[in-house]
């Protein structure tokens, strides 16, 4: 049948058995990793955003709701690509976020809500993040990279760039940020003895790093061809929706 060869079929398919994987690690802060005070402050931080999507969504929902597959396949290709784990240093890793594909086509607001809900369940299913970490994990992942994804997009798109390097850019440096945040928080919650906050930071940014870059290259290519395959069933009426 048609629908086992397309690639919504595919990335559903590659989410339940990532769902069946018995030990996930990635470089989401876990559990008990920050100080409860700024475990509050980032959840604190999050919330307006999370709120924003969700009225984002339900307006959606209600007036446009054949997007509701190509909402769903944002949200599972953002666990897909987050729930890789790629090796780093000094016993880290490094993942993709996935999140640049949904914050092109539907805006960064509703990032925030599918970003929560894919940390909230690989949190519970993989012991991949934590519960008290989700708010700066939400707020690196789902609020930060999307809206970085977006704005860079939208910038290229306005100076006349090909929309597959747009795309390629946005989720590179969508994902490249959400490092470089998440290294702010850690260097925040544990400054140098010495150098303090710039030491740590420094610290934090070279260890993920070597593995972020080349991560964030693929992962530009890969949402850029997922991207160009959207419009092509886009064209075909399979969403039968217009996108941007």
């Amino acid at each position: 049948m048609k629908i086992f060869k397309s690639p919504i079929f595919m990335v559903v398919l590659l989410v339940f058995t990532l769902l069946s994987a018995r030990e996930v690690q990635a470089m989401h802060i876990m559990e008990g990793s920050l100080p409860k005070g700024w475990a509050l402050f980032w959840t604190v931080v999050t919330i307006p955003f999370f709120m924003l999507g969700i009225r984002r969504l339900n307006y959606i929902f209600k007036n446009q709701p054949n997007k509701k597959l190509l909402i769903a396949l944002a949200g599972a290709f953002v666990f897909l690509l987050s729930a890789l784990k790629i090796p780093s240093v000094a016993g880290s890793c490094s993942h993709p976020t996935g999140v640049g594909l949904g914050a092109i086509l539907f805006g960064p607001a509703i990032m925030s809500v599918l970003g929560v809900i894919v940390l909230l369940f690989q949190a519970l299913l993989l012991a991949h993040g934590g519960i008290s970490t989700l708010g700066a994990n939400a707020f690196s992942m789902a609020v930060v990279g999307p809206f970085v994804s977006f704005a860079i997009f939208r910038i290229l798109r306005k100076s006349k760039v090909n929309i597959g390097v747009s795309v390629f850019f946005a989720a590179a440096l969508g994902d490249l940020c959400t490092y470089i945040v998440t290294s702010i928080q850690l260097g925040l919650a544990f400054p140098d003895p010495v150098g303090g906050f710039v030491a740590s930071l420094v610290k934090f940014l070279g260890i993920f790093a070597i593995t972020q870059i080349p991560i964030a290259i693929v992962e530009g290519i890969v949402t850029a061809l997922v991207y160009d395959k959207i419009m092509e069933y886009e064209g075909n009426g399979v969403f039968n929706e217009d996108i941007n």
